[in-house]
């Protein structure tokens, strides 16, 4: 599955909720660059810019906006960082201690607070596929 297909497929499942997310503006990802001391990877950047407003399901992946609470990415790094998730992994999602987190070259991994595990994912495309959609 390519990313822009994995958006397509998202954009179709998303629920309606009360109080929807809103997408990030581009202002706002550079912010959280600067703020992280990080270039994101082109893909999560794109999903943030395109696709952080979803929701599906029980995961709840990181947004870009500063009032979606519990979600936002500084505040899913703060809190990983504290329980000893590496520099190098940004989280893409946080599912309770444990992360699902993107490496600078695109790889996500599954960085669990007891430490790293084996579980990886070549793309952000395939880890929205086979964790997010299908559950695992």
């Amino acid at each position: 599955m390519t990313l822009d297909e994995a958006i397509a497929k998202l954009r179709r499942l998303n629920e309606p909720v009360p109080k929807p997310l809103r997408l990030p503006t581009t202002d706002e990802v550079i912010a959280l660059e600067r703020a992280l001391d990080y270039q994101l990877h082109p893909d999560f950047r794109r999903y943030l810019l395109e696709t952080s407003d979803i929701v599906f399901g029980t995961l709840e992946p990181v947004t870009a906006i500063p009032e979606s609470g519990h979600t936002y990415l500084l505040r899913v790094v703060e809190a990983a960082r504290l329980l000893g998730l590496p520099h190098y992994l940004v989280p893409i999602c946080a599912d309770n201690a444990d992360v699902y987190g993107m490496t600078p070259d695109g790889e996500v991994v599954y960085w669990s607070h007891n430490g790293a595990t084996d579980e990886k994912w070549s793309d952000l495309a395939t880890w929205i596929e086979d964790v997010w959609i299908n559950g695992g």
